[in-house]
């Protein structure tokens, strides 16, 4: 913390660069308000309607946000449908405790074994349920309203933020997020970069005081009531972001990025159709990534064989001729979907997700194999699997892929079996990447620097161990990239480090041509990679 006579500055870590300015505005949990409670059947009917309108408010969020955030919040929804578990609160209920009482004694026992568990990934999950706690109480104390009532422009700050208040909140008129804890590799770090939202975490202990703030999203600072010299600075360091921007845009219409006389492709990520409405989305070389989860979540039940081919023959159709890399369903770890993924694992992470449970699941498999086999037929595209440990996963992939092309064929319906390629997201694949005989490799950095370190990326407390530019990490880049060159087999990487200016130069020294990106930062990325080429460093 830094002091000055007119207000306090506080450093923390960044998760998402930008700026704001505006009024300080805390968010917390209220639920300790009175309530009078009903007799036994009032008080039965009371939660089930409050577990009902909770279950209402989450699916909307889901369904607007749609893509990731929906995939985020299928956690809560899972719970709310575990009839098991609300038994369990009836009858608590009929035992004689209020609706609140019983509810909040269930949920705070289930955060206690979350926080205590070993696994990374549940204690991580605790604190959405601590948003589902606090929004049943809400709704039975007769404070249910779905929307929180943020000033346009706000610095909204909160000790942490659950991913479905930070979608309640209105960003359209801007402002900031600053967390007195939470982690730059958490959901909502992902959120606010994907919707440009400046982001600051770590803050630790900051006084209630303060009515106006400036945060600083690329020197990961706040500063409240600041003085009129602050406000200047701080404006002057905006304009020189806003004027860095611009000037990144306007690369965009330039050539294509090169780095020591070689052409750099970059590619662009993208949840769902909509993502291609995106200005700066026309000026990729293709598509890198198509993340296919998003339509497990958004009808409420598991796509049928046309909804899936309608999607994926709507974004090979916008990409014309330029390449489209769509991966298979990546569910399960922290993407469960009702249905699909398997309840109960230990460590989620580490179990039946990604092409695992798609061989596991071949019935649901088979249906996006076939809406994947007759969209190929356009030409332009490429397919790959995610989670892939051994050469046999692979090969057992590709062999029902294979059988679903015949039979489609021999019902006389088009259809080809596309080029093939795998995520190198698993240090086993990376170690014996030789042994994979595949079309493409696509490098999943998230994935792959988590497995590596030995690190819950969305875990705060280990967020000074998660770093992608450990020597570890960039040795298994290196690796698959040089293997790449070595066979003549095209290698991108598509995760959170492609989109990071300060990583670029790593990457490009491991050999890495091809790079996906999210649209938002792709003007960014080309500027820093134009500006590596003509000698300049990182500004």
């Amino acid at each position: 913390m830094q002091g000055s006579a007119t207000g306090l500055a506080y450093r923390g870590r960044t998760a998402s660069i930008g700026f704001a300015h505006g009024p300080l505005v805390r968010v917390g949990a209220d639920t300790n308000g009175e309530r009078v409670a009903g007799n036994l059947a009032e008080e039965a009917l009371a939660l089930r309607a409050a577990i009902e309108a909770a279950s209402g408010q989450i699916a909307d969020l889901a369904g607007i946000a749609g893509g990731e955030a929906a995939q985020i919040l299928e956690f809560q929804v899972a719970l709310l449908e575990d009839e098991d578990f609300i038994q369990a609160i009836f009858a608590s209920i009929g035992d004689g405790d209020p609706a609140d009482v019983a509810w909040r004694s269930a949920l705070d026992a289930q955060i206690a074994d979350y926080n205590s568990a070993a696994d990374e990934y549940l204690k991580a999950r605790s604190s959405d349920l601590a948003d589902l706690r606090d929004r049943v109480i809400n709704i039975l104390r007769g404070d249910g309203g779905p929307a929180l009532e943020i000033p346009s422009g706000a610095v909204v700050c909160a000790d942490d933020l659950p991913p479905s208040r930070f979608l309640e909140i209105d960003w359209s008129g801007g402002g900031g997020l600053a967390l007195l804890r939470g982690s730059p590799t958490s959901h909502v770090a992902m959120l606010a970069r994907a919707r440009g939202i400046p982001m600051v975490v770590q803050l630790g202990a900051i006084p209630d005081v303060g009515a106006n703030a400036l945060l600083d999203g690329e020197g990961a600072t706040l500063e409240l009531d600041p003085s009129a010299e602050q406000v200047r600075l701080f404006e002057k360091r905006r304009e020189s972001h806003r004027k860095s921007r611009a000037s990144a845009r306007a690369i965009l219409r330039r050539p294509t990025a090169s780095w020591r006389g070689e052409r750099i492709k970059l590619f662009i990520n993208i949840q769902r159709v909509d993502d291609l409405e995106h200005p700066d989305a026309q000026y990729a070389d293709g598509i890198g990534l198509m993340r296919t989860e998003f339509l497990l979540t958004e009808r409420g039940s598991l796509p049928d064989e046309e909804t899936q081919f309608q999607a994926y023959d709507a974004v090979l159709r916008w990409a014309d001729q330029r390449p489209v890399t769509i991966r298979t369903f990546d569910a399960g770890g922290d993407k469960p979907v009702a249905g699909f993924t398997l309840d109960g694992e230990a460590n989620p992470f580490l179990g039946v997700r990604g092409l695992r449970l798609c061989l596991a699941r071949p019935e649901i498999f088979a249906i996006q194999l076939r809406a994947l086999a007759r969209a190929a037929v356009r030409g332009n595209l490429k397919v790959m699997f995610p989670m892939v440990t051994s050469a046999a996963e692979l090969e057992a992939g590709r062999k029902l892929f294979a059988d679903v092309v015949q039979r489609l064929q021999a019902d006389g319906i088009a259809a080809m079996l596309p080029e093939l390629g795998i995520m190198v997201e698993v240090p086993a694949a990376a170690l014996a990447i030789t042994s994979f005989k595949t079309s493409f490799f696509s490098i999943g950095s998230n994935d792959l620097a988590q497995y590596v370190l030995a690190c819950d990326r969305s875990n705060g407390a280990l967020a000074p161990l998660m770093d992608p530019l450990h020597p570890a990490v960039l040795e298994l880049i290196a690796r698959t990239a040089e293997h790449g060159r070595r066979a003549a087999i095209s290698v991108s990487l598509c995760g959170d480090m492609a989109s990071d200016p300060r990583c670029l130069p790593a990457l490009l020294n491991c050999g890495l041509r091809e790079l996906s990106v999210n649209a938002s930062a792709l003007a960014q990325i080309k500027q820093t990679i134009d500006r590596l080429s003509s000698g300049g460093g990182l500004d």
